[in-house]
């Protein structure tokens, strides 16, 4: 029996004492989770989300400002070339955005598996750090005669990839293990939402600077003759865009440094029994961290390793697990809608400019109206499509379900791209007014089932699936494998754009690439049949350790093994020797 501890009140209740006189570990961690999974949603749960999703917007606006920042590196850096002058040649755009991708996968799949080795403590906030650095560093460099600003500007995007990288495992496994079951998905998806948020806030930074130089902009008229206070003012202003986004960054930073470790990774990967029922009281008071008694810890620690049924975590363990179909399968679901949506979701968000220009609305007089009207336009598709479908999912991702969500969303793509595709050069016979209005409204739909669909969902599913020893290594490499498939998306699919361009015609095989999304889009309905729903079920019954529900599984649970010295207490049993007390 554990000594019971000091304090506790009506607002504070003191749950360590609660579970003090029960010896079994097993039966005191069950108890303890409960706590977690059965609490009312409170500020705590909403400062969950705000810590977390701080993080998300930093990393959205990071990501899709680069889109608006590239066109202006072109105005600066290439002003005097002699072919397009005032554009970033196409390699040079697909290597700055391909960086930042490149070095999320690094990330996603290198913090996701420290994260389950060290802690997910230990390693929140780091990630920020290198973000915030990374960030920093962009905003200012130049160029030199040994060192081009393309050099420069991938190397640090890789460095700021890495840290983005790392923030989809642990944001998502940390608000999932604290969140409590009922609203878990909604939790998750709050923190999701926050790209929505960053997004619009990197077109509405860009508007501001943009109008900010508006004097110098409007002197010249084109980008090729954008040249002494226009040139200067251009370079400052990508630069605050750049700059603005470590931000956000720097206000997280103390939050992220202080919150507890998740109970579940000190129960189940520490076996710390005591710790974890310490944590989820400083976790619901707002404290850093809980503060048990030593002596309790230390023999509660001896125990929990001869008596915990939950299996230690192993690489052989690991693939033992996985290589099980019925444990592979959902990895496999989980990594490969990943993939399939972010071959279309960045092909498309990472070039808003390009689709602007293609229809005709990011165009204008003079260098001003050209970048407003594109700051503009993003902030329409964001707004209209992106933010709405956001939260439509938040809304209702606890009462749909995820599964459905994700099918629904994936079919409804499949359909609009292909309507696209095959009809992109029909609506010409409709003027260009027509072809403009319609396209703007096809990326309007796009954006928002991409949101109220797989965007969300694959982000939802993988934090929840999964075994905590295993749940982040196994986030990471699903996040991974989708940022694999925005690499594609960029590397491979995105050049057949412009093939046979002309003067007149810059994207001539925009119609093929909608068509090629659409595909994407059909595969990703195969692998969503792979996943299991997970709405109102807690991370324990999706873990296969629940007696008595579908997914059960003995291994998992430790069952045929009685733990030693402990009398194998029931809820009910708990439950009256407390009110006994």
């Amino acid at each position: 029996m554990a000594a019971k501890t000091a304090g506790g009140n009506s607002a504070f209740h003191n749950f360590h004492n609660d579970y003090a006189h029960i010896a079994d570990p097993n039966e005191r961690r069950r108890l303890a989770l409960a706590e977690i999974d059965k609490a009312p949603f409170g500020w705590y749960h909403v400062r969950a989300i705000v810590v977390a999703g701080t993080g998300f917007f930093t990393d959205a606006y990071d990501i899709f400002a680069v889109g608006l920042v590239t066109t202006m590196l072109g105005v600066v850096y290439w002003h005097d070339a002699k072919s397009n002058p005032g554009k970033i040649p196409s390699t040079a755009d697909t290597a700055i955005k391909v960086a930042t991708s490149g070095g999320t996968v690094l990330g996603q799949a290198g913090f996701g598996a420290l994260a389950d080795i060290v802690g997910r403590k230990r390693m929140y906030g780091l990630e920020l750090i290198i973000i915030i650095f990374a960030t920093l560093a962009q905003a200012l460099s130049s160029a030199s005669p040994s060192m081009s600003i393309v050099g420069l500007i991938i190397f640090w995007r890789v460095i700021m990839g890495i840290g983005i990288g790392g923030d989809y495992p642990l944001s998502a496994i940390i608000t999932s293990e604290f969140a409590t079951t009922k609203w878990r998905g909604a939790m998750m998806g709050s923190v999701f939402a926050m790209q929505g948020i960053g997004q619009f806030a990197a077109g509405i930074i860009a508007l501001i600077a943009v109008s900010g130089f508006k004097g110098s902009l409007s002197s010249a008229k084109t980008v090729a003759a954008c040249s002494g206070d226009c040139l200067s003012s251009m370079d400052k202003t990508w630069r605050i865009i750049i700059g603005f986004g470590a931000v956000p960054g720097c206000i997280a930073l103390y939050y992220r440094l202080t919150i507890p470790e998740t109970p579940r990774y000190t129960f189940d990967v520490a076996r710390d029994i005591e710790k974890g029922g310490e944590d989820i009281k400083a976790y619901i008071q707002g404290k850093p961290e809980g503060n048990p008694d030593e002596i309790s810890r230390v023999q509660m620690i001896q125990t929990a390793n001869e008596n915990l049924a939950v299996p230690k975590a192993s690489w052989s363990d690991f693939i033992n697990h996985y290589k099980q179909w019925k444990y592979g399968k959902v990895l496999l679901g989980t990594a490969g809608s990943w993939f399939f949506l972010d071959v279309a979701f960045y092909g498309l968000s990472l070039n808003n400019t390009v689709f602007l220009t293609a229809i005709g609305y990011a165009t204008g007089n003079t260098v001003y109206e050209l970048f407003y009207h594109t700051a503009v336009g993003n902030i329409i598709i964001v707004c209209a499509g992106a933010i709405p479908g956001y939260w439509v999912t938040v809304a209702t991702v606890d009462t749909i379900g995820r599964k459905p969500i994700q099918l629904m969303g994936f079919a409804m793509l499949t359909i609009l791209f292909t309507a696209i595709g095959f009809g992109y050069n029909k609506l010409e016979a409709g003027g260009s007014h027509a072809k403009t209005w319609l396209t703007k409204l096809s990326s309007v739909v796009a954006q928002f089932f991409f949101n109220f669909g797989p965007n969300a969902t694959t982000f939802i599913v993988p934090g929840e699936c999964f075994p905590t020893r295993y749940r982040s290594t196994s986030h990471g490499l699903s996040a991974a494998a989708g940022k694999v498939g925005s690499i594609v998306a960029q590397v491979v699919i995105g050049p057949l754009r412009v093939r046979g361009a002309t003067k007149t015609n810059a994207s001539p095989w925009l119609d093929h690439v909608m068509e090629i999304y659409a595909l994407f889009m059909l595969c990703g309905i195969f692998t969503t049949l792979l996943i299991p729903e997970t709405k109102r079920k807690t991370l324990e019954e999706l873990a296969g350790e629940v007696p008595g529900t579908p997914m059960y599984d003995p291994t998992l649970a430790g069952a045929g093994s009685a733990p030693k010295g402990s009398g194998d207490i029931s809820e009910e049993g708990a439950m009256g020797e407390k009110s006994a007390v």
